[in-house]
């Protein structure tokens, strides 16, 4: 299974020059580092140029093989990086990726931007009724 966590490099805070996905994505680097085995899964950490939430940045996106993909925003280094190991450690356990909000750690059940349901494809047969 493949998982990776990839985090905007371009969101700034208004009225600030500040771009914390560099930021971020050393701190959750380390962070994953440290955690070890309370996380089973690698995962690969890369930043991105932009993720169109310019709104609520910093940005954050949870994907994995065949699983939903999740888009957090309003993440900040200083303070979220516990609840993204956190929902690393959940995210990889989860078959689908599927989980209600209720269930994500900490900050990340009001900071979801969006889930994407995994992209499968199913091929089926059908017949077309001509009218």
């Amino acid at each position: 299974m493949e998982h990776r966590i990839t985090i905007c490099t371009s969101c700034k805070h208004k009225g600030s020059t500040c771009r914390p996905g560099y930021e971020l994505i050393d701190r959750l680097r380390r962070a994953l580092a440290e955690a070890g085995d309370a996380v089973p899964e690698d995962f690969e950490i890369s930043g991105v140029a932009c993720m169109a939430g310019c709104d609520r940045p910093c940005t954050v996106a949870y994907h994995g093989t065949k699983k939903a993909t999740y888009l957090f925003g309003d993440i900040d280094p200083a303070t979220d990086v516990d609840d993204l190991v956190a929902f690393a450690r959940q995210y990889a356990y989860l078959q689908d990726g599927w989980c209600s909000s209720v269930d994500r750690p900490g900050k990340l059940r009001k900071s979801t931007l969006a889930r994407v349901p995994a992209a499968l494809i199913a091929i089926e047969e059908s017949e077309v009724l001509a009218s």
